[in-house]
């Protein structure tokens, strides 16, 4: 496995290593000793998430607040879709900036969201399926979003605005600097 940079800090793209043969193919999705002794980072993950997405679905961007903020691993298992992260930790050299990665079941990349960024993706196949490891649970009280198409952060989501597909919780989201103050 290769773990690589990113423009921002803490956030990694994690690379498999992808055997293929005439039956398939095979891959670690994660290994412990392995971020732990290129990131520095310790991540205990406790809740595995999936959801399945129709094209055009734009799910984020999500972040949970206080002693639930969460860190994430990030995959797509089947199809292909745009992942947004930005950073909002505030004393971070990075905050305010995003980053973009296209991710898909070719590539096998995953994304590592440090906790206190928020995320999320746009289906950009017929159907995505999406996976994602969370070092802390999910709590509704603590969910909190920032709305797709903030004008500070000025996101580009590779699919036509005609196409989204939003749900009304998160149309309802706030500011990039209401949600951080």
């Amino acid at each position: 496995m290769e773990i690589q940079k990113t423009p921002l800090k803490d956030c990694f793209i994690l690379k498999p290593d992808v055997f293929r043969d005439d039956r398939g193919l095979f891959y670690e999705t994660y290994n412990q000793k392995v971020f732990e002794k290129i990131t520095g980072l310790k991540i205990d993950f406790v809740q595995d998430n999936q959801s399945v997405s129709s094209k055009g679905v734009l799910r984020g961007l999500h972040f949970q607040n206080g002693e639930m903020v969460q860190a994430k691993l990030v995959r797509v298992v089947k199809g292909k879709v745009l992942d947004i992260v930005v950073d909002i930790r505030k004393d971070s050299e990075t905050f305010g900036r995003s980053f973009s990665i296209i991710l898909d079941d070719v590539e096998h990349l995953q994304l590592f969201v440090p906790k206190g960024f928020a995320h999320g993706f746009i289906t950009l196949s017929e159907q995505s399926i999406f996976s994602y490891k969370c070092d802390n649970y999910y709590d509704k009280a603590s969910e909190c979003g920032i709305i797709y198409n903030d004008a500070t952060l000025a996101l580009d989501w590779h699919l036509p605005k005609e196409e989204f597909i939003i749900s009304a919780k998160d149309l309802e989201l706030p500011s990039f600097e209401e949600a951080i103050s």
